[in-house]
């Protein structure tokens, strides 16, 4: 009976509370499991929706980058300095190879062989059959890429891939290397006008999206591909101009070989009306298309290094060393080339004129020299009574101190900073250097005027070159402070002038007539062979003006060795400003020729003026003097009989010497056209030939032209000097020679020669 009523009671219904106690329970079940996934999908379809559409779009197509070209980088005259052209990127596909079954030792074998990628490298990318990209190798040249289009059609292979790219290609190797710049890996700028200008530079890459199947391969149907043009970038045309570049280059080098300079060196040329910068160089150069390799002397020394990461930290700072551009990063201590500031204030602020006269007895007493030795001039037994031009030539520190105390510290301050010195150039290269100068307060110290004494010779305060050739074009140019750029336009792809830069004149300085008497002063600095300690810049024909500079580099100072920045400052021609020259050279040591600006700085700028005044159209007009100094080209004499060529060679201003007994010039030394010094003498042979033994080149080093040339021609050889800048005195010596000494040479063999004025006078110029 118990039994029958427990099964009675256990079959009993459900009563009302139970069933909506359990439609409560079921209906709040429902609810929160439906509320999840409303938040579910509410995060997939709205949270979370790019994430997601991105990685089904991922799933379902593949996109190939189209690579934009990168603008093209022009001289002022079109030349091309920096291109973009088209190379190919190799990479594979792992997840193909393992799909189609091909051999992935055939593929690693035949692209380390063709690329020259390690194999093992290779072979470790194949085993990765989850990836559909691993690059191989990129910017792969045409004809590297064509055999491994011939390799991947021979073997019908789908898992090797060939992508087109660009290169960045430098024509002119090393030339304007820290104007131009170059590109990293990603085609992106990395330094000079490539990082300045990379957003103009770069174009927008295009794209080729294609519809994948299920096996992760394209579909073959054009509708399930869409294609996206890339848009190239702007080119970009400079104010420099690559032969006036590759003559300061060229001079700038071999002044940095003759007068063993060791930190370099480094040039500006600008046009001082408009601010354009013709050329900029700092030595040493590199190659823009192999930018990061360095110098043999750095890769013997990271050789004999052990440690690895010595070895990373000496090739890292040789890098960041050739890159760094001098010009524009350094400061430096100005020397005297600052005192054609000095003397543009001083005219400018009626303390001075040309009728003024110095007295320098070799030191002067400045209020606040706790020394008690008195600022002393270079030359230490003084220049004596001189004029304000004679002041100018003789580099006079005593009097460049009266002019600056005339002048007082709170106007010099003030033209200072009209003149630039306080601000940056804004020139359009990244990492331009602004100046060391006192505070307002201390220079302006009445109880204290040293610093003013030490500013008006330019010396312990530093400025950049940039800063300086701006300020110095003002002082020549008519007075007006120009904004000195590097780029002249901006050209869209179809060769349309997006931009232009035009001459801006930022302030007017000095007035027209201060510039002129400026003007006057400077070029009797070169032209002057007698007190001009410029006139190693001196070019026949031409009006140079200029400065000299000799400053110690006191940064470098501290280990007890004095070093020396020498430089020179020329301007031409003075009647009508159209190139000013700076150059600067970092710590010569030759021990044969004295260090100063004079004896290197200012015949290395004559060395460029030589060059680049007939390239510019300026005309050259010769003095008597000059005209019979100057070198001959020598005229066509064979076929003539001896005695006309004899009376041809002596109207020309040229010597003779006749060799075998004919009556006819049947063959001549040097050949026609050659150009050789004046008064040498021309073999003249009659009925016989030149010896075709060899002639071992003599040292000329510290003989006059006229000597250097006599000794040449007892051995059949000749001499020319390029520039023809100096008369032949008996301090006009010769510095440096373009063929070694003991070299072996021909008959008829030309050496071209550099000559630099040795008078002790001005040994101690700055």
């Amino acid at each position: 009976m118990a039994e029958n009523n427990n099964e009675k009671k256990g079959s009993r219904p459900p009563s009302k509370m139970m069933l909506s106690r359990a439609l409560v329970l079921l209906t709040v079940c429902g609810i929160a499991a439906f509320s999840v996934l409303v938040v579910r999908l509410y995060n997939i379809q709205i949270t979370n929706h790019e994430k997601y559409e991105t990685a089904a779009i991922e799933q379902q197509v593949r996109q190939t980058v189209v690579t934009a070209s990168r603008g093209t980088i022009y001289d002022r005259n079109m030349k091309i300095l920096a291109m973009s052209a088209s190379v190919d990127t190799i990479y594979i596909s792992p997840a193909e190879i393992k799909m189609y079954d091909e051999d992935q030792v055939l593929i690693a074998q035949h692209l380390s062989e063709i690329l020259g990628v390690d194999y093992g490298k290779i072979l470790e990318m194949t085993g990765d059959t989850k990836s559909w990209y691993k690059t191989v190798k990129s910017k792969v040249e045409e004809d590297v890429a064509a055999r491994v289009r011939e390799f991947k059609n021979e073997y019908d292979l789908k898992g090797v891939k060939i992508e087109s790219d660009t290169k960045r290609y430098y024509p002119y190797g090393s030339l304007a290397c820290h104007v131009i710049g170059f590109v990293g890996f990603e085609n992106s700028g990395l330094s000079g006008i490539e990082a300045s200008l990379d957003s103009v530079l770069t174009g927008v890459s295009g794209r080729i999206v294609r519809a994948k199947n299920s096996y992760g391969t394209d579909m073959l149907y054009t509708k399930y591909e869409d294609y996206y043009d890339s848009e190239d970038g702007n080119d970009v045309v400079l104010t420099i101009d690559s032969t006036i570049q590759y003559y300061v280059e060229k001079h700038l080098q071999q002044a940095v070989e003759d007068y063993e300079v060791e930190n370099g060196a480094a040039a500006i040329a600008m046009n001082p009306k408009t601010g354009e910068i013709l050329a900029m160089a700092s030595l040493g150069n590199f190659d823009l298309n192999e930018y990061q390799d360095v110098s043999d002397e750095v890769k013997a020394l990271i050789e004999q290094t052990p440690d690895e990461q010595q070895r990373n930290d000496i090739l890292t700072q040789a890098q960041q060393l050739q890159w760094r551009n001098k010009a524009v990063s350094d400061t430096y201590e100005p020397g005297s080339t600052f005192k054609i500031i000095t003397l543009a204030t001083a005219l400018e602020e009626g303390v001075t004129s040309l009728d003024s006269n110095y007295y320098c007895g070799g030191y002067i007493e400045v209020t606040g020299d706790s020394s008690g030795k008195g600022r002393k001039c270079w030359k230490t037994t003084g220049h004596g009574s001189q004029t304000l031009t004679q002041a100018v030539q003789h580099s006079c520190n005593v009097a460049f101190i009266n002019l600056g105390l005339a002048i007082g510290a709170e106007s010099f301050y003030k033209y200072a900073r009209a003149f630039g010195f306080f601000d940056t150039t804004g020139i359009e290269l990244s990492g331009e250097a602004s100046s060391l100068w006192w505070s307002d307060e201390l220079f302006c110290d009445p109880k204290n005027k040293t610093q003013l004494a030490a500013a008006s010779f330019g010396q312990t305060f530093n400025i950049s070159p940039m800063q300086l050739i701006t300020a110095v074009s003002a002082c020549v140019n008519g007075g007006q402070l120009m904004q000195p750029y590097l780029i002249k336009e901006i050209r869209g792809e179809d060769g349309s002038v997006i931009s232009k830069t035009e001459p801006t004149v930022v302030r007017q300085v000095v007035s027209e007539q201060t510039s002129r008497t400026v003007c006057e002063i400077l070029e009797k600095v070169v032209c002057d062979k007698v007190d001009g300690t410029g006139k190693n810049a001196y070019v026949a024909g031409y009006r140079i003006g200029g400065k000299t500079g000799t400053s110690t580099d006191t940064v470098k100072e501290a280990g007890g060795v004095k070093k020396y920045i020498v430089s020179f400052l020329g301007v031409a021609p003075m009647d009508d400003p159209q190139i000013a020259i700076l150059v600067l050279l970092d710590n010569p040591t030759s021990e044969t020729v004295y260090v100063s600006g004079g004896n290197m700085g200012a015949p290395t700028v004559g060395n460029i003026m030589a060059d680049v005044l007939p390239y510019l159209g300026v005309e050259a007009v010769y003095t008597d003097e000059e005209a019979a100094n100057m070198d001959r080209s020598v005229p066509q004499v064979t076929g003539l009989s001896v005695g006309e060529a004899q009376a041809l060679l002596s109207s020309q201003g040229l010597g003779f010497r006749v060799i075998g007994e004919g009556g006819e010039v049947t063959m001549q030394l040097p050949s026609v056209n050659t150009v050789v010094a004046a008064n040498s003498e021309i073999l003249l042979y009659a009925g016989s030939e030149p010896s075709e033994s060899l002639e071992e080149m003599p040292d000329l080093a510290g003989l006059t032209y006229s000597v250097a040339r006599q000794r040449l021609g007892y051995y059949g050889l000749f001499i020319k000097n390029g520039s023809n800048k100096l008369d032949d005195s008996q301090f006009v010596v010769v510095s440096r020679q373009s063929i070694e000494p003991g070299t072996e040479v021909e008959h008829g063999t030309v050496v071209e020669v550099t000559l630099v004025d040795m008078d002790s006078s001005v040994y101690g110029q700055y």
